[in-house]
């Protein structure tokens, strides 16, 4: 959530912020709104002076032997009027926050202008893309005949886009979690965490999902309850309504089966794994403070790096533009595994900034080294998701007789496995 007195003290900025975006969002509303909170703020204090000037006068009539029935009436008076202008001081609060939570982030300055994801930036790429003297298959061909996976009877039991692993495959997916939480807590001392997979309506809103992406997200409305999208909801609102007190940065990682519709991506890789509405993730998250947190956006795109470099999967790194930003991130680098079947590029990480904009939301806050307490910068990405990079290990690994080589940095955790091979 932006700062009201951002908006309202430099309203241009923010629009031309937004505009960069291609948002459409209005400021006047939420400004017209801020001028009736300070308005009935200013009548109340005002009021609440002479009722404070009113009773001293009482205790004097009094003492003077004095009749003060005429002024304790204006007394009651003026109680009733105060406590009128502080509920409308409080409903104009909630409304004005219930606008604001609809309201993007304002992009970084060193962001790139541009409309979509066509203009996002190529900062990087690492490793080569393998060439072969056979036609590479897909995953699902490779999972099929090795036996990893089978999406027939995960439709039958709950529906499509939801996967079932099976045999080899199951292993290799809980192999992959266990190397990443490896290495992000030893390598990259991080502190791993456990949270619910399911969170309440404030979590969703503190991070950013809610109001704005509610239909893609899977909901347990007698419970007020949702499946959570990302380790994100979860792990960043561990300090929701806190100050904290901890010296910065807090770094912490955790596993998690993400949970998401898709309601706006019908029909678009729905094949596989590519495109699913559950999928694992380990998930990195950061609590910095903000006179550092660009510096700590670099170093969490190189941690997820570092399991792509491991692993042996050739990988880019884009900067994403203004119109390509999610909601609540101010500066987003995404990183993209090369899928030799799917004959594309693969988006299996997300890092962002997110400055103080989900700690304003969330109400998170800490002790700064002068003791004043301000709002603190957080930062999330994906360290990686399991899903894409699953489809990335199957299609640069396969050979030509169908079987699927393992990176080196996996086989400890497979029990020494060095290759899938087909089921007779």
């Amino acid at each position: 959530m932006l700062d009201i007195k951002l908006i309202r003290e430099q309203p241009e900025v923010v629009r031309a912020a937004l505009e960069k975006r291609h948002s459409a969002i209005a400021l006047e509303p939420l400004l017209a709104m801020d001028e009736r909170r300070r308005a009935a703020i200013t009548q109340a204090d005002q009021l609440k002076q002479e009722r404070n000037e009113v009773s001293r006068k009482i205790g004097e009539l009094k003492k003077a032997g004095q009749d003060t029935a005429e002024i304790q009436a204006r007394t009651r008076e003026l109680g009733e009027q105060i406590a009128g202008l502080d509920a409308e001081v409080r409903q104009i609060e909630e409304e004005q926050r219930a606008m604001a939570l609809g309201i993007p982030n304002c992009p970084h300055a060193s962001t790139p202008v541009g409309a979509s994801a066509a203009d996002n930036v190529v900062v990087r790429e690492w490793g080569e893309k393998r060439t072969f003297d056979f036609e590479p298959k897909d995953h699902i061909a490779l999972g099929e005949s090795l036996g990893l996976f089978d999406f027939a009877r995960a439709a039958r039991m709950t529906g499509a886009g939801f996967p079932l692993f099976t045999g080899a495959g199951a292993r290799l997916e809980r192999a992959l979690i266990q190397f990443m939480l490896d290495l992000h807590t030893t390598a990259h001392g991080y502190t791993e965490i456990s949270p619910p997979f399911v969170v309440n309506t404030a979590s969703m809103t503190g991070t950013g999902q809610l109001p704005k992406m509610a239909e893609d997200m899977y909901h347990v409305p007698n419970d007020g309850l949702w499946l959570i999208p990302t380790a994100e909801v979860p792990v960043t609102n561990m300090h929701r309504d806190e100050i904290i007190r901890a010296p910065l940065p807090l770094k912490y990682v955790a596993y998690t089966p993400c949970f998401r519709r898709e309601a706006g991506a019908a029909g678009k890789d729905t094949r596989g794994l590519i495109r699913v509405h559950q999928f694992d993730k380990v998930e990195l998250v950061k609590f910095v403070p903000p006179a550092t947190s660009y510096d700590e956006l670099e170093a969490l795109v190189r941690d997820a790096e570092a399991v792509l470099q491991k692993l042996e999967q050739p990988y880019r790194v884009l900067e994403l533009c203004t119109g390509d930003l999610s909601f609540a991130a101010a500066k987003c680098y995404d990183i993209e595994l090369w899928a030799p079947g799917h004959k594309g590029w693969l988006e299996d990480s997300s890092c962002s900034n997110f400055e103080d904009f989900q700690a304003r939301r969330a109400n998170i806050r800490w002790k700064n080294p002068e003791g004043k307490t301000e709002f603190v910068h957080t930062l999330n990405g994906s360290g990686v998701a399991l899903s894409r990079l699953y489809v990335a290990i199957l299609e640069n690994g396969q050979q030509a007789d169908g079987s699927v080589v393992l990176p080196a940095a996996l086989r400890p955790y497979m029990g020494g496995l060095e290759r899938l091979v087909p089921q007779t």
